[in-house]
Formats: C-alpha cells, structure tokens, sequence
C-alpha cells in the first residue's frame, strides 16, 4: 500500500465529520430559527387579540355596566399579556386572558340586547376567529418545539449542540380542568 493512502484516508474522514457537524449544527439553527418563527407568529395573533379586546370591553359595557368586575378581570388580563416580558410568561398570560374573556362570554349570555348588537357579535366573531388562529399557532408552535428538542437532545445532534443551545418549553392545556373530558349525560 502507497504511503499516502493512510494519510488521504484521515483526511477524508475528518472531511466527512467536519461536513457531518456542519450540517447538524446547521439544522439546529433552523430548528431554533422556525420556533422563533412560530412563537413570533404567536405574538402577532395575541396583539391582534388584544387590540380587540378594548372595543370588545365598551361594547360590553354600554349594554351591562354594573358588570365591571369581569370588565376590570379581562382588562386587566389584557394589560398582563402585554406586560409580559418572556415567551413563558406570556403564554401564561395568554392563558387567563383566555379563561377571563370566557367569564365575559358567559356575562353577555344574561343580556338578550348585547347578544343581538350587531357590533359585539361582530366583534366576537372576530375574537372567535383570533382565538382559532392562536390555537393553530400554538399547536404549530409546539411542533416546531418538538423538532427543535428531538434536534439537540439525540445523538448526535446532542453533541453538536453542546451546553449552547437549551430545550424549550411548548404550550400545555392551560388548566387541570381542560386536561379531564367532560362527563355528558342524556
């Protein structure tokens, strides 16, 4: 065997791995671009949820003003998802802001003028509608996570991922509660 075969074979081989780490570290920057991506796409949904949520609030209020406690609630939820300053935090938020603007929901069901204003049932088909793209952009969102885990949790993206790159946290059912199925009897 010539002399210079063993050396053009190491060479090769540190080739391969070199070219091999690259494409891995490459695909982990992607994986942490799309969930940046989808958590931005989440963002966009929850302020066009949140600029909503104030006509939503004085329409509610011209037909049941002494309500103002569930008034002040998603108010205030609205202030806190915009307060927020972590993903974590926000999804949070989002949360109960999700679970106060059912309790003004459930308000408007006392109030047979409300529920026939051409203006709140527009509004709350619009908010309906926002809720729905939140939700697909939470589940999107968390398929990106996934990708993004399973990316630099399993060998070898592991050991190209090294101690730089962290697991991130989805989206989970926002209360025990939704977690159980509901119990229907006829």
């Amino acid at each position: 065997m010539p002399a210079w075969v063993v050396p053009a074979v190491a060479v090769a081989v540190v080739i391969v791995l070199v070219v091999v780490w690259i494409r891995i570290y490459n695909g982990i920057i992607t994986a942490d671009n799309r969930c940046d991506n989808a958590w931005q796409t989440i963002d966009a949904q929850l302020q066009r949820r949140s600029d909503l949520i104030p006509n939503l609030v004085e329409t509610v209020r011209g037909y049941a003003a002494h309500e103002s406690s569930t008034l002040s609630a998603v108010t205030a939820a609205r202030a806190a998802v915009d307060a927020a300053g972590s993903p974590e935090a926000k999804m949070e938020a989002s949360n109960v802001l999700t679970d106060t603007l059912r309790s003004l929901f459930a308000v408007a069901e006392n109030y047979p003028d409300l529920k026939a204003s051409a203006n709140f049932q527009q509004l709350q088909t619009e908010l309906s509608d926002t809720e729905n793209r939140i939700s697909y952009a939470r589940m999107s969102f968390n398929d990106m996570v996934l990708e993004y885990n399973n990316a630099i949790e399993t060998f070898p993206g592991n050991l190209v991922a090294g101690r730089r790159f962290r697991p991130r946290a989805g989206f989970e059912a926002a209360s025990p509660e939704a977690r159980t199925a509901p119990e229907v009897r006829f």
